[in-house]
C-alpha cells in the first residue's frame, strides 16, 4: 500500500470561548495520515477526539495552523467549497447511525449523492452497488425502524461509501452494538480498507475495536501521548 500522504495537520490549534474563558482543545498539533491507512484514535472523554475528526471532515475549522488534504489546504476553503469537497472525498459513519427515519434504506444511502452532479440513473446504480457491498440490497426498501442496529449501521456504511470517497471517518461506529455485531461491522471496515483501498480514521473508546486498525494513536488533553501499531 502506498505511503503517499493524504492528510496533514501542521501546528493546528483549536479553542472556543465559554463565558469569559477561552478553552484550548489543541495547541500546535501535528498529524499525518497516509493513503490506505486504517487509523484508530483513542483517548478519554474530553481529549479532543471528536473535534479532531470534525476538523478532518471539514465540519470544524481550526483556530490556527494548516490542514492539507491531497495537496490542497482545506482550512482556507469557503463553506461552499467545503460542502463540495466533503461530498466527493469524505464518508461519515456515526455511533447512532444518523439515518433519516422517514426514508427507506436506499433513499438514506442516496443522500450524499444529491450534492453531486450524478444523474438519477447513476445515483440509483451507485446506491445498489453500495448496498450490495454491505450485504443489504434485499433491504433497500425497508425503513430504519424495520432493521436491527447492525443492519442500520450497514446502511450507514453504504451511505458513507456511495460516493466512493477517499477517506472514511468513523465516530464510535460500534458503540451502540453488541460484541458480535460490532465485530461484523469492524470486519467490514477492514475489508473496505484492505480490498477497496479506503483510508479510514476511527475514534473509539474500545480497545477491541482499535485492534482492527493498522495503527492506534492515543490522544489526551489535545496531544498525542502514545503511539503504537495495533496487534
Amino acid at each position: 500500500m502506498s505511503e503517499e500522504v493524504l492528510f496533514q495537520l501542521k501546528g493546528v490549534s483549536k479553542s472556543f470561548v465559554k463565558g469569559k474563558e477561552e478553552i484550548s482543545i489543541f495547541d500546535d498539533l501535528d498529524m499525518t495520515i497516509n493513503r490506505g491507512e486504517f487509523l484508530a484514535i483513542m483517548g478519554p472523554s474530553g481529549s479532543g477526539k471528536t473535534t479532531l475528526l470534525n476538523m478532518l471532515g471539514g465540519v470544524d475549522q481550526p483556530t490556527g495552523g494548516e490542514i492539507w488534504f491531497n495537496g490542497e489546504r482545506i482550512d482556507r476553503f469557503k463553506e461552499s467549497q467545503l460542502t463540495r469537497w466533503r461530498a466527493h472525498n469524505i464518508g461519515f459513519i456515526f455511533q447512532f447511525y444518523n439515518l433519516m427515519p422517514m426514508l427507506n434504506a436506499a433513499r438514506n444511502v442516496e443522500l450524499p449523492l444529491l450534492l453531486t452532479n450524478l444523474s438519477k440513473a447513476q445515483r440509483r446504480a451507485n446506491v445498489e452497488t453500495a448496498l450490495t457491498l454491505v450485504g443489504l440490497n434485499d433491504r433497500a426498501k425497508h425503513m430504519p425502524s424495520e432493521m436491527s442496529g447492525g443492519q442500520q449501521q450497514r446502511v450507514a456504511i453504504a451511505r458513507a461509501i456511495v460516493s466512493d470517497p477517499q477517506l472514511i471517518l468513523c465516530d464510535e461506529p460500534t458503540g451502540d452494538l453488541d460484541r458480535k455485531t460490532a465485530d461484523e461491522i469492524l470486519e467490514m471496515l477492514q475489508l473496505l480498507n484492505q480490498d477497496h483501498g479506503k483510508t479510514i480514521v476511527m475514534v473509539t473508546h474500545d480497545p477491541a475495536a482499535a485492534s482492527y486498525a493498522k495503527k492506534t494513536v492515543h490522544l489526551d488533553k489535545g496531544k498525542f501521548v502514545q503511539r503504537e501499531v495495533a496487534a
